[in-house]
C-alpha cells in the first residue's frame, strides 16, 4: 500500500474535486454507451471528469497521461413481479397521477434500485483504493482523493441534468378570462350528483359552463370513447369560454377547460364561480378521472405494443448488428425512427462507422462536445450488435445481467417499454439539440423536421472530406412562364425532400366519404353519437401529378412547373399530411396512399430552355440600404419617387464583390414579399433570404424565427465588403475567438474574417452566411497568407454550383417513418427498414420482424436508385 500511496501523492495535483458548473460525465462513457451499469462498469477521470467504458479508458490514458480515475459499478437489486411491492421491502409503489418526473405524484425514476460501488484505480497496473485503503494513507492524500470521490459520486451527472428530473407536464397557466368571467343570473342551480347531457343524456364526461351552467358531454377521443362533443358545441354557438368537469371538483381544485385557448387552465375564482350555480366546493368529493389521469391510462393502454403497429399479429424479436434498439429519453422517438434510417445508407456508415478509429483518434478534449465522435458513436453502437440483446427481467437475478431497464420517461401520448438493452442517445441528442428552441426540449417534434436539421449539422461539419448529406442533395428547376408573353423564366434550388400534396378530391372512395359526412352532420343535428369516419384512399399517382401539375401565380399572371434537374442517390419523399383546418388550427389527414415498392420519376427530370423559347429578362429586386451609399431609388420604368417597389438594374456577380461594383445582391423577391405579407420588416425579410442564400420561403421562415430577438432585427443590411461602417471593424478587431470557431469548422481565416465582417461580428448570424454562400467560397483561390491568387476578384469566373450527384431516376423503397397521433406536436413514430429482403420494424427499443408494413399509412419514405 506504500507504493500505491507514494503514486497517489505523485499525481495529486491531477485530482480535481468537482465545483459548480462541472460537468460531471458518470453515467455515460463519451466513445461507447457503456455505463456503471455495463459489464466492467464505468471509470471517471479525477482530472476531466469524462466518463470512459473498459474498452476506452486504456486510450484516454495514453493519450493524456492521467493515471487517477474512479472506477464505478451499478449492480441491479432483485425485484418481484408483483408490480405494487417495489421488490426490496419498501412500500407498495404509487401509480401516477400526475404528468410528471420525479416530484410527488409522478412518474417514478427508481433511482433506488441499484447498488454503487466505487474505488479508485490507478493506471496502467490498474491497482485499486477503496475509501477504507485511504484511512492508512498521509494527511495530504486521504484529504484530497477523499474530497474528490465524495464530490464526484454527490455531483449531478451531466446526462441527469439533461433528463429534467423534475419536469412536470401538468403546469397550467391562469385563465384571461376567469377574473372578469361574466355568469348569467338564471337561477340556474346544479345538484351535487346524477348529472347528464342536456343533449344526449350522456352521465359521464360532462362539463358545466361556468357563464350559463349548461351540464354536456365533452369531446369524443380518437378512440372512440369520451363525449359527444356537445360542450364544444355549445362555445362555438355562444362563445362562453371556460367549463368545470363534474366529478373532479374537490376542495383542492377542478379540471377547468378554457375553449377560446384551447387548454386546461387555472380559475382563482373557481369556488366564486360554482357558488353562483349552488355548487359547494368544499362538500364535493371526486367521482371521476381527471384530464391528466385519463391521459395516463391512455398512454399506458395505448402504449401496448400491438396496439402501435401491426395489431393482432405475433412479432418475432430481432437481435444483432443493425437490428439494435433506441431508448425512448421522452418524446425522442422522431429522433429514434431518423437516425435508425439514416445509418441503413451507405454514406452515414462510411463517413461515421468505417472510420471510426480515425475520428476517435482525432477527437478533442471533450470528445462529448464533438458531434463527428458523438455520430460515430452512435453509428457503432447501432450497427455492431454489441447493445442488441435481450433485456433483462426485473424478477432476474442481478448477476445474470448488469444492464438496467429503462428509467420510465414520459412520452405525453404513447408510453413504450422496450424489450431490448439497446442503446440510449442522452449525449448525442443533447449536443444536436443544443441551443435549439425546440429539439433542445422533451416535447415531441416533426421527423421532417429534425431530418432537415440533423442534414444541415452534418453539412456544417463537412467542409473537408466526404459529405454523407449529399446522398439526398438534389437540384429543383423552376419554370415561370409569363401568360402574357409567353416568354420563360428557369432558376434553380437546391433541395433534399420531395412534399408530396395530398389531393383530397382525387379519393377513390369519395362516395363513401361524402355519405359519412352526410351522416355525421345528421347525427351532429339531432345530438346522436358521430358514426366513425372512413380513411380517404389517394393515390399515389394523384398526389404525384398535383406535384408536376403547373400552378398559376395570380398575382403575377404567370404558370410556375416544377422538376428534377438532378436525381439523388437517396430520395426522400414527405407526404404532406398535416394542414390547417378553416380555423386554422393543426389538423392531419387520415389518408392511405397505394405508396409503390418501385417508382420511376424520368417524366419528370427537367429539359431547361426549349428550341425557340425565349427568357424573361433578369430583373434585380429592390435595392438595400448600406451604411456609406444612401439608395434613394432607381427611376425609369420601375418606379417613381412615391412608389416603394424599387428595382436596381445592376446585378451582383459575386458576394465578395466590392461595394462600388454591387449595389445590391440578387434576391428572390416572391420570397421576400411572401415574408412581408406575414408582418414581418422589409429589412428583416431581405436579411432571411440573403442569409438563407435564396434557399426558399421555410428556410428563410427559419432564419426569421431565429433571429427575432436580435437587437439589429429591423436593420438594413450591412453588404459583405463594406468598411468604416456602424458596427463593422477593421479585420484586426475581429474576436479571437470566433474566427476560432470558424477556422476549426475548416473555413481559411481570410473566409472567416469575411464572413464575420459581414454580420457586424456576430457569431452566430456569421455561421449562417458562411454555409449561405458555400459556392462563393469554392470559388475563392486563398493562398495560405490568406489573399486571393487569382486576379482580382472581379474577373472571377462564376462560382460552380452546389455538388450534386445525378443518375436514373428509378428508385426502391426501403425504409419509411410512421407517425400515429393527430399532430405532429404529440403522437409516436416508427420506422419499418428493409433488411435482407425482411422488414423490420423499428418502435423505440422494440426491433421485431414486420408481418404488415403498413406502407399505405406512412409519413417520411425513403427510397434509394436502382442502378441497371
Amino acid at each position: 500500500m506504500t507504493e500505491v500511496s507514494e503514486i497517489l501523492m505523485s499525481v495529486l495535483s491531477t485530482i480535481r474535486v468537482p465545483r459548480p458548473g462541472d460537468r460531471v460525465h458518470k453515467d455515460e462513457c463519451a466513445f461507447s454507451f457503456a455505463s456503471p451499469e455495463s459489464e466492467g462498469g464505468l471509470y471517471v477521470c479525477m482530472n476531466s471528469f469524462l466518463g470512459f467504458g473498459s474498452k476506452y479508458v486504456e486510450r484516454h490514458h495514453a493519450k493524456t497521461g492521467q493515471r487517477a480515475y474512479l472506477h464505478i459499478t451499478r449492480t441491479r437489486k432483485t425485484q418481484k413481479e408483483d408490480d405494487n411491492n417495489s421488490g426490496s421491502g419498501d412500500p407498495p409503489k404509487k401509480k401516477p397521477t400526475r404528468l410528471a418526473i420525479g416530484i410527488e405524484g409522478g412518474f417514478d425514476v427508481e433511482q433506488e434500485q441499484y447498488e454503487e460501488e466505487v474505488k479508485v484505480v490507478l493506471f496502467p497496473d490498474r491497482q485499486e483504493v477503496t475509501s477504507d485503503d485511504l484511512a492508512s494513507m498521509p494527511d495530504v492524500v486521504r484529504e484530497r482523493v477523499s474530497l474528490s470521490m465524495a464530490g464526484l459520486q454527490a455531483a449531478d451527472s451531466v446526462s441527469h441534468a439533461l433528463q429534467v428530473q423534475q419536469w412536470d407536464g401538468e403546469v397550467r397557466q391562469e385563465s384571461k378570462h376567469a377574473a372578469e368571467l361574466k355568469q348569467l343570473d338564471n337561477g340556474l342551480k346544479i345538484p351535487p350528483s346524477g348529472w347528464k347531457c342536456e343533449v344526449c343524456d350522456l352521465q359521464e364526461n360532462l362539463w358545466m359552463n361556468l357563464t350559463d351552467g349548461k351540464v354536456l358531454c365533452g369531446r369524443r377521443y380518437f378512440d372512440g370513447s369520451g363525449g359527444n362533443n356537445h360542450a364544444l358545441l355549445h362555445y362555438q354557438q355562444t362563445g362562453y369560454p371556460l367549463a368545470v368537469k363534474l366529478g373532479t371538483i374537490t376542495p383542492d381544485g377542478a379540471d377547468v377547460y378554457s375553449y377560446d385557448e384551447d387548454d386546461m387552465v387555472l380559475d382563482a375564482k373557481l369556488p366564486e364561480h360554482l357558488s353562483h350555480f349552488g355548487i359547494d366546493m368544499m362538500t364535493m368529493e371526486k367521482t371521476e378521472r381527471t384530464m391528466t389521469e385519463l391521459e395516463i391510462a391512455v398512454n399506458q393502454r395505448v402504449g401496448e405494443w400491438e396496439v402501435i403497429q401491426e395489431s393482432g399479429t405475433t412479432l418475432r424479436p430481432l437481435w444483432g448488428p443493425g437490428l439494435t434498439g433506441m431508448k425512448n429519453l421522452g418524446n425522442s422517438c422522431y429522433l429514434n425512427s431518423v437516425m435508425q434510417v439514416l445509418f441503413t445508407i451507405p454514406d452515414f456508415q462510411t463517413k461515421y462507422v468505417s472510420n471510426i478509429d480515425k475520428i476517435f483518434n482525432e477527437a478533442p478534449s471533450d470528445p462529448t462536445q464533438d458531434f463527428k465522435t458523438q455520430v460515430a458513436k452512435l453509428g457503432y453502437g447501432l450497427l455492431s450488435g454489441e447493445y442488441s440483446k435481450p433485456a433483462p427481467d426485473p424478477g432476474d437475478d442481478p448477476s445474470a445481467s448488469s444492464e438496467p431497464r429503462e428509467k420510465p420517461f414520459i412520452n405525453v401520448d404513447l408510453f413504450v417499454q422496450g424489450d431490448q438493452v439497446g442503446i440510449a442517445p442522452r449525449m448525442f441528442k443533447a449536443l444536436v439539440g443544443r441551443g435549439h428552441p425546440e429539439f433542445s426540449t422533451n416535447r415531441q417534434q416533426d421527423a421532417q423536421e429534425f431530418l432537415l436539421h440533423f442534414i444541415n449539422m452534418v453539412e456544417r461539419n463537412c467542409r473537408s472530406g466526404m459529405n454523407p448529406s449529399e446522398a439526398f442533395r438534389f437540384l429543383v428547376e423552376e419554370k415561370i412562364v409569363c401568360q402574357l408573353s409567353q416568354k420563360a423564366k428557369y432558376t434553380q434550388r437546391v433541395d433534399y425532400i420531395v412534399q408530396l400534396p395530398v389531393p383530397m378530391d382525387q379519393a377513390t372512395n369519395m362516395e363513401e366519404l361524402q355519405e359519412a359526412e352526410r351522416r355525421r352532420e345528421e347525427a351532429e343535428s339531432t345530438g346522436a353519437p358521430p358514426p366513425a369516419a372512413p380513411r380517404a384512399q389517394i393515390p399515389f399517382a394523384a398526389c404525384l401529378a398535383a406535384l408536376s401539375e403547373p400552378e398559376t401565380l395570380t398575382d403575377f399572371g404567370a404558370l410556375q412547373t416544377t422538376r428534377f434537374a438532378s436525381f439523388p442517390d437517396h430520395l426522400v419523399i414527405q407526404i404532406k399530411k398535416f394542414t390547417f383546418g378553416l380555423d386554422w388550427v393543426p389538423k392531419k389527414l387520415d389518408v392511405s396512399i397505394d405508396v409503390p415498392d418501385t417508382l420511376d420519376l424520368s417524366a419528370l427530370q427537367a429539359m431547361g430552355q426549349q428550341p425557340g423559347e425565349e427568357l424573361l429578362p433578369e430583373v434585380a429586386p429592390p435595392p438595400l440600404m448600406t451604411p456609406d451609399v444612401e439608395v434613394k431609388g432607381i427611376l425609369g420604368s420601375h418606379g417613381n419617387e412615391e412608389d416603394d417597389s424599387l428595382y436596381s438594374p445592376l446585378l451582383c456577380q459575386s458576394v465578395f464583390s466590392p461595394l462600388s461594383d454591387c449595389i445590391s445582391p440578387v434576391l428572390d423577391d416572391s420570397t421576400v414579399s411572401q415574408l412581408c405579407e406575414m408582418g414581418f420588416p422589409l429589412e428583416a425579410c431581405r436579411k432571411a433570404v440573403y442569409y438563407t442564400g435564396n434557399t426558399g420561403i421555410d428556410a428563410a421562415m427559419n432564419w426569421v424565427m431565429g433571429h427575432m430577438e436580435d437587437p439589429d432585427f429591423s436593420a438594413p443590411l450591412v453588404l459583405p465588403g463594406s468598411s468604416s461602417a456602424p458596427g463593422t471593424t477593421p479585420t484586426e478587431s475581429l474576436p479571437e475567438e470566433h474566427l476560432a470557431t470558424i477556422v476549426s469548422m475548416g473555413f481559411s481565416r481570410d473566409q472567416a474574417t469575411r464572413a464575420l465582417r459581414a454580420t457586424n461580428n456576430i457569431l452566430e448570424r456569421a455561421v449562417d452566411w458562411i454555409f449561405s454562400h458555400l459556392d462563393d467560397l469554392e470559388s475563392m483561390d486563398v493562398s495560405e497568407g490568406g489573399r486571393s491568387e487569382g486576379g482580382s476578384e472581379a474577373s472571377r469566373e462564376p462560382p460552380p454550383g452546389p455538388r450534386v450527384r445525378d443518375g436514373p431516376g428509378k428508385y426502391e423503397l426501403f425504409a419509411f417513418i410512421s407517425h400515429m397521433g393527430t399532430s405532429t406536436m404529440c403522437g409516436h413514430y416508427v420506422c419499418h427498414i428493409k433488411k435482407d429482403q425482411q422488414w423490420v420494424i423499428f418502435n423505440d427499443q422494440k426491433v421485431c420482424a414486420s408481418e404488415k408494413p403498413p406502407k399505405d399509412l406512412g409519413y417520411l419514405y425513403f427510397y434509394r436508385r436502382v442502378v441497371e
